[in-house]
């Protein structure tokens, strides 16, 4: 007898956990399907998460939660090959009761939140493969085939949350793979130091930290940035460009992040550390336009699976939780009302992560990937470079007059983009901002 659920669950990640849990919460059965040996085992690597939005699902998440430490200061780098303009924002008003933002290290935060789905009442299975999606002779999706003994299970609606690659979603031709220039390939290695070097080196106390976004030569002109966050005992340091530009430009993932580890901005945050983990991860960059269809008959898809990471502000695990949680309401209000999961009905999810900040955000950022993916190699290796000359035009005392140096950063400019190259561009990053 094949076994029938509620709904089935495909993916523990961020939004496969935040879904399963809403809807168990609400007294639904649920099967969640995960290929790794636990939830959370695929993912070595630090991450950020937004309290506001966990705080929606679990509000009392910050009592036993893997916590690493409550951001207080966000650093923003251009670099050119040896230095780097940057922009720092440090605020005592971080320091909160509850803090807005912790790095956290996704293998014991994703096994934490499993553990939560499963005292909300859900079935987990690990190790376990969905190989593909089981269609009525109508073409609603009736369930998954899975490869275990007998892995025929059926359920009233399927949540795709299987990550950027989405092959389940793919090969029922619910949606395209993603195409190259709207996926990264991010790799991040752990570096472990004592707790006090990183607070001594990152100028913070406790459970205080600090984030490092960098942008330019780093990525060698093409789309893509370097960042560092600080846990209690290591630091996550990674390095991400676009799969396409990648291939494009014969550049290696771990080549351009050891160039970025030997920089000189970067070189001595790390100095005496010992790398214990290393990891790649797809991130979709593609945006709003990206974005695919979010539901049919029987089936949703949510998180990584649907697109949803917001690049320009690099937030990913807010989108994919909210859109896990949204989903799941969604659900639950049609099976309230004891109506089918048809497309129609299911378009409660849609609408509803339109209304909410996850859409609203992605749309407002729509042509800034196209941008910045068509205009890597000025944005990314010719500005900042010339910003860096310019800084030190500005801070180096020579004797040279000043009106000398001022004239000499306008020329390299004007020499270098063109009076309308510099126009088009503020113009067309203005446009893509809005």
């Amino acid at each position: 007898m094949v076994e029938k659920f509620d709904c089935i669950v495909v993916g523990a990640g961020m939004s496969g956990n935040a879904a399963a849990y809403t809807l168990a919460k609400k007294g639904l059965s649920v099967l969640q399907l995960e290929r790794g040996e636990y939830s959370g085992s695929k993912n070595v690597q630090g991450a950020i998460m937004y309290a506001d939005m966990l705080e929606t699902i679990i509000p009392d998440f910050r009592e036993d939660a893997p916590l690493e430490r409550h951001l207080i200061e966000q650093r923003f780098w251009m670099m050119s090959e040896n230095a780097h303009t940057g922009v720092h924002y440090r605020s005592d008003s971080f320091n909160e009761e509850r803090p807005n933002r912790y790095t956290i290290i996704r293998s014991q935060f994703d096994k934490w939140f499993s553990r939560k789905v499963k005292e909300a009442g859900a079935i987990v299975l690990t190790e376990t493969t969905a190989l593909e999606l089981i269609f009525d002779a109508y073409g609603a999706c009736v369930g998954v085939r899975t490869d275990r003994e007998g892995g025929l299970v059926h359920a009233d609606v399927v949540v795709l949350a299987e990550g950027v690659n989405g092959l389940l979603g793919s090969r029922a031709g619910l949606r395209e793979p993603p195409k190259p220039e709207t996926v990264a390939l991010a790799v991040k290695e752990m570096h472990f130091l004592p707790q006090e070097t990183i607070e001594a080196r990152f100028n913070v106390k406790g459970d205080e930290g600090v984030v490092i976004e960098a942008a330019g030569a780093v990525s060698a002109g093409m789309t893509g940035m370097g960042f560092v966050y600080t846990n209690k005992e290591c630091l996550s340091v990674g390095m991400g460009c676009l799969v396409s530009d990648y291939a494009r430009s014969g550049e290696t993932p771990y080549g351009l992040l050891e160039k970025f580890k030997a920089h000189p901005s970067i070189k001595p945050l790390l100095e005496g550390s010992e790398v214990k983990e290393y990891s790649a991860h797809l991130i979709p960059e593609g945006g709003y336009k990206a974005v695919p269809q979010l539901c049919g008959d029987g089936w949703v898809v949510v998180g990584d699976a649907a697109q949803l990471n917001n690049a320009v502000h690099r937030e990913g695990s807010n989108l994919a939780m909210t859109s896990g949680r949204i989903a799941a309401e969604a659900i639950f209000q049609v099976r309230s009302r004891k109506e089918k999961m048809t497309k129609a009905n299911l378009k409660r999810y849609p609408d509803a992560l339109e209304a909410s900040f996850v859409m609203k955000d992605l749309r407002k950022h729509k042509d800034m990937p196209a941008l910045l993916h068509t205009n890597s190699r000025n944005f990314f290796l010719t500005y900042p470079e010339l910003v860096a000359k310019a800084m030190e035009n500005f801070v180096r005392v020579d004797g040279t007059p000043k009106k000398e140096k001022e004239s000499a950063t306008f020329a390299a400019f004007r020499k270098t983009r063109g009076l309308g190259g510099l126009v088009n561009d503020a113009f067309k990053l203005a446009r893509a901002w809005r």
